[in-house]
Order: structure tokens, then sequence, then C-alpha cells
């Protein structure tokens, strides 16, 4: 499901930015809006001239998770009598978040041994007073954790809800009017889940990456 994701993204912004017009309409329209988006979220953490260049990483990070955290609401099925999701969402499993955070975070230490210099990135952990170092460790390990975890939690919470409200049609009759009650507005509340996680990871991402990379 990860690789769907991952196509899905590649395809929508490949074909936006193929044909590009001073007037943007359709798909290339919708690419931009989230390009200005992605520009917001890094703007609001850092300077454009230290961050224009994680454009990419940030638009990536949005869109992909914003995919994936959708693709569990309308192909999310059931088999008829065990009622275990088939297709669920990539990122309600935490190898995948919990890498992704990985990821981010090694990222934010590269770019800021990189931008700052080995002096200003070590100083950091010893700042305002060396008795901090060991509570600066935790802190890095506690960014990974809650970063990856966070989104995973939500995801998984809104999938294993939505498998517990299709196992009602097991009922009859009776539990598939119990179950259509609140099914369709608990998927659109899903779609609010998805969105706001996917903004909430790549919003907290550019944050640990402007503590590395600016000075403080």
């Amino acid at each position: 499901m990860s690789t769907v994701a991952a196509l899905i993204v590649a395809i929508f912004s490949i074909v936006g930015a193929r044909k590009l017009a001073m007037r943007p309409t359709g798909l290339q329209n919708f690419i931009e809006w989230v390009m200005d988006f992605t520009k917001y979220i890094i703007t609001s953490n850092m300077a454009w001239d230290k961050g224009g260049r994680f454009i990419a990483l940030a638009y990536t990070l949005l869109f992909y998770i914003f995919v994936a955290n959708m693709l569990g609401i309308p192909f999310e099925l059931a088999t008829e009598t065990e009622h275990y999701a088939l297709w669920n969402s990539p990122t309600s499993d935490p190898v995948l978040t919990l890498t992704m955070a990985a990821f981010v975070i090694i990222l934010t230490h590269i770019y800021g041994f990189k931008l700052r210099g080995a002096k200003e990135y070590f100083a950091d952990y010893f700042r305002p007073s060396p008795i901090l170092f060991p509570f600066k460790i935790i802190e890095e390990f506690s960014n990974f954790l809650t970063l990856g975890l966070r989104l995973f939690g939500n995801i998984f919470a809104k999938e294993l809800v939505t498998m517990l409200i299709i196992s009602l049609t097991g009922l009859g009759t009776v539990g598939i009017l119990l179950a259509w009650i609140p099914l369709a507005p608990w998927l659109a509340f899903g779609i609010f889940i998805g969105a706001l996680q996917a903004f909430i990871f790549a919003m907290l991402s550019m944050v640990y990456m402007a503590h590395k990379v600016e000075s403080h």
C-alpha cells in the first residue's frame, strides 16, 4: 500500500507539472495550491533562504501522508465472516510511520551539521547549560517516537473504529442500518483526521529542521 500511495503522489505531481500555464487550471492549480501551503509551513518555522531547500521534502511528506491516510477510507475492505481489513492505510503500520520519523530526524542532524558546522552543531547540546546535555539527548529520542507514534496512533484508531462499525453488518438488516448511521459521519471525520495528521507531521518535521539549521 505504501507503494500505491507513492505512485499516486508521483503521477499527480508529474501530470500536474507537465504542461505549466500562466493561468493554471485543474490539476496544475491544485499542485500549485499544495506548493503554496507547503511554503507557508516552512516560512512559519524558518527563514526562506534556509528553508527553501526543504520544500521538496515538506511537499512529499505532506502529500504522501495525506494520500496514505486516505487510502484506508474508500478501500477498507473486510471479509464477510472474520471482518479483518484486507486493504487499509499504510500509515496504520507503526513500522512505516517510525521509519519516516527516523528519516526526518536523521535529516535534521545531517543538515544541522552541514549548514552550521560541527562547532555550532555540538554546542547546541550544552546550551544554555552543560547540565542539560542528558535532557537534550532524551529530547531527540522523544521527538522521534512522538512524531512516528502520533501518526500511527491516530490512523490506527480511526481504522479500528471503522472496522468495529462495519462488523455490525454481520447482525443482518438491523445491523446494516445500525452500521450505516454512524459510518458516513465517521468516514467524513476520518478524512479530517487524515488531513490534519498529514499537516501535523509535515509541520513538526519543519519545526525540528528549523531547530537544527538555525542559530538560537
